[in-house]
């Protein structure tokens, strides 16, 4: 997650001496708990101030702390309550209110309104692919990775895939974007059966993490251990795909609690594997 330079007339500068960096190094590190409260506490201080533009963007940082803590409805709700006051201060285009609509897009997928945010994923895609700023391109992988789990939920594995490989074409850096983009190919390739080619796609997601820094790592806890475990299940590997699951459930839970769509989603596959074992 990245907050944008704003361009408007409440450009007070880079978000690096802003008011939100502490609460933004909280939310990187993974104590989403404490960045949210830190985020609450910006707004709060910031509430009276007319037009602020720092006040809403720690209130969108509070939501995505929140969905991140597993309270999805909670935060869908808050990014709700936003969109009509970024489409004032920043503007219908701006890079900030993009962002804020495929955060919440992807808020309403763990909602299981998959529809919806496959819709809005498209939506959000296309306006920053004829953007101009340097975030664009940035806004446009996001929303497409949205779009791509969308798909994948609503059974259209093969749209996912065509899709997600035309991301990673277009989008070609080794960055955090590169590897939720593959793990949606990943998505795909398991949701047709193709689970030699998914467990070689989810290897290549796995070195890609493992070639990006430790404390980058935590939006994607657990969702490469989540790809290898159903590529393997699907191949008939139950030990190894139950060590993997596992391993998962155990990420999931302890960074995101146990309400987290990837917690639930953990669990699941841990039972899937349970009763695919001899015995269960």
């Amino acid at each position: 997650m990245k907050f944008f330079r704003s361009r408007g007339r409440n450009n007070p500068g880079q978000t690096t001496s802003s008011p939100l960096t502490q609460a933004m190094a909280l939310y990187q590190a993974g104590r989403y708990a404490e960045a949210e409260a830190a985020a609450r506490a910006v707004a709060e201080a910031r509430s009276r101030l007319r037009d602020d533009m720092y006040a809403p963007l720690a209130l969108n940082l509070a939501a995505i702390a929140t969905n991140a803590q597993g309270r999805h409805a909670e935060a869908c709700a808050a990014h709700d309550a936003l969109l009509p006051v970024f489409g004032r201060i920043f503007g219908a285009e701006h890079p900030q209110t993009l962002k804020l609509r495929s955060d919440r897009a992807q808020t309403l997928t763990a909602l299981a309104r998959h529809a919806e945010c496959e819709a809005e994923c498209a939506a959000v895609a296309r306006v920053a692919a004829r953007g101009t700023g340097p975030e664009m391109p940035f806004i446009a992988a996001a929303a497409r990775n949205g779009q791509i789990y969308a798909l994948n939920a609503l059974g259209r594995h093969e749209e996912a895939e065509a899709l997600a490989r035309e991301a990673l074409a277009a989008h070609g850096t080794p960055d955090r974007f590169s590897l939720v983009l593959r793990l949606g190919l990943v998505r795909s390739l398991n949701g047709q059966g193709r689970h030699e080619e998914a467990l070689a796609e989810a290897e290549r997601a796995d070195e890609l993490r493992s070639s990006r820094p430790q404390e980058q790592h935590g939006a994607e806890t657990g969702a490469v251990e989540l790809a290898l475990a159903t590529a393997l299940l699907g191949l008939g590997r139950g030990t190894e795909a139950r060590t993997r699951a596992a391993a998962a459930h155990d990420a999931c839970l302890a960074a995101f609690g146990p309400d987290h769509r990837r917690t639930t989603e953990a669990l699941a596959l841990l039972d899937r594997v349970d009763g695919a074992r001899p015995g269960h």
